[in-house]
């Protein structure tokens, strides 16, 4: 369904807010409910910089941040930012309000040594290995201010490729 003459198209994704008062998920003015529909849009300096996406359900806020911390703090590029391996979290309260006990556990993709393991059993972590394909679905476009042109990523771990023209 398409709103006459406003651009976008309504989906029913929305079954995970509420109405009711109080409650963590409630749609409401000055609010941001939890959804797992979020396309990101980056700015430097004021200046668009990228568009990017990670599929996965509750896995997208994480993946979302781990593709940024890559690229800003570790200097990646938009393809070497979604290559890396990713850490997910699951098992503990989540956003909507569901209260669980415990902390949760940490799963970590393959690519993580020991040492990094280690520290983080070390700090009192649960770790686990999740199979392939549980780490999201990734595509990116960043445009190059200083060159004036677009790099486009697309996820390894799945079909899919960045082509432009």
């Amino acid at each position: 369904m398409v709103p006459d003459g406003l651009g976008f198209m309504l989906q029913d994704r929305g079954q995970m807010y509420t109405l009711e008062e109080g409650q963590n998920n409630t749609y409401a003015p000055h609010k941001r409910p939890f959804h797992t529909i979020i396309p990101a849009f980056v700015t430097k300096d004021g200046k668009p910089w990228m568009s990017f996406g990670v599929m996965g359900g509750s896995f997208q806020p994480l993946g979302h941040t781990e593709i940024l911390m890559n690229m800003i703090d570790y200097g990646m590029n938009a393809q070497e930012a979604g290559d890396a391996p990713r850490i997910d979290h699951q098992g503990s309260s989540e956003p909507t309000g569901e209260k669980r006990d415990g902390v949760g556990m940490v799963y970590l993709e393959s690519g993580y040594s020991f040492e990094t393991i280690r520290g983080l059993m070390s700090l009192g972590h649960k770790v686990g290995f999740q199979i392939p394909g549980s780490y999201g679905g990734y595509q990116a476009i960043r445009f190059d201010a200083r060159e004036k042109v677009y790099h486009g990523a697309s996820e390894s771990r799945k079909d899919g490729q960045a082509a432009g023209w």
